[in-house]
């Protein structure tokens, strides 16, 4: 089995692009963020000519969540964090008899001490109490998506100009360890990686020509599926092609 999860930076713009990377990396399972779609919008039938069913949750300009998958029997279990009223698409969690697979577009947080940080820790507060829930649930469950946090000093290009903050701030980082603590592991750094391995790069400044980025897409498995997990990678291809998105692709592979 593989799995992706890929923010997207709206589908409408890099549709195609999606399609192209699946036509040549065929994963059994995608998690998307900011597709940035009303339902009414998403483009199902391209996905379904591709050999994906596909689940999501939407709305137009902003967010968006959606899942394409192969040979699966996934039905939609939530489309928000239990007990929440909150508008944005954020959350889609889907779910067969075997695996629950939970693709989350975090908030970004704009700046440490701003109201969008504070919504944005809370936000991940709620998270972890439905993690908690899901662990209690399903023996498989892999939690994909844009995090907005990178964990550690390894994941961001200058530890010392990010420190403090947002995307690096402390609270985060913790808040992404209390996650990992509930018994997901980082499916990317089980295994030696190279130096400066990214996954989002800024517009602005060349980031991505300069390697100035940070690892803040993740794939975390429970620990019966992280040990069935044989290779995690960061697929920077898309990331050079012409007006792409801002993140690339993160890819696990599990075997039986």
């Amino acid at each position: 089995m593989r799995v992706a999860t890929w923010n997207v930076n709206s589908l409408r713009v890099r549709g195609p692009q999606v399609l192209d990377w699946l036509a040549a990396n065929p994963v059994d399972i995608i998690g998307l963020q900011e597709t940035k779609l009303a339902d009414a919008d998403f483009p199902v039938a391209d996905f379904e000519a591709a050999g994906y069913q596909v689940l999501f949750s939407g709305q137009k300009t902003y967010n968006g969540v959606a899942v394409a998958f192969r040979e699966r029997a996934f039905t939609t279990r939530a489309t928000a964090l239990p007990g929440s009223d909150d508008p944005q698409k954020r959350v889609l969690c889907v779910a067969d008899d075997d695996l629950c697979f939970l693709n989350l577009y975090i908030p970004n947080g704009s700046e440490v001490g701003s109201d969008k940080y504070a919504y944005k820790l809370d936000w991940l507060n709620r998270l972890q109490a439905y993690v908690g829930e899901l662990r209690q649930q399903y023996r498989q469950l892999i939690v994909v998506g844009d995090f907005n946090i990178a964990p550690d000093d390894r994941d961001v290009h200058d530890p010392d100009e990010w420190r403090g903050k947002v995307l690096f701030s402390e609270p985060e980082k913790q808040a992404f360890r209390d996650l990992t603590a509930l018994g997901l592991i980082d499916c990317y750094r089980l295994f030696e990686q190279p130096a400066a391995d990214f996954s989002w790069w800024d517009y602005r400044a060349n980031g991505f020509k300069r390697n100035r980025g940070l690892r803040i897409d993740h794939i975390l498995a429970s620990q019966a599926l992280a040990r069935q997990c044989v290779g995690c990678h960061i697929d920077k291809a898309p990331r050079g092609l012409e007006r792409p998105s801002d993140h690339a692709p993160v890819v696990a592979e599990f075997e039986p």
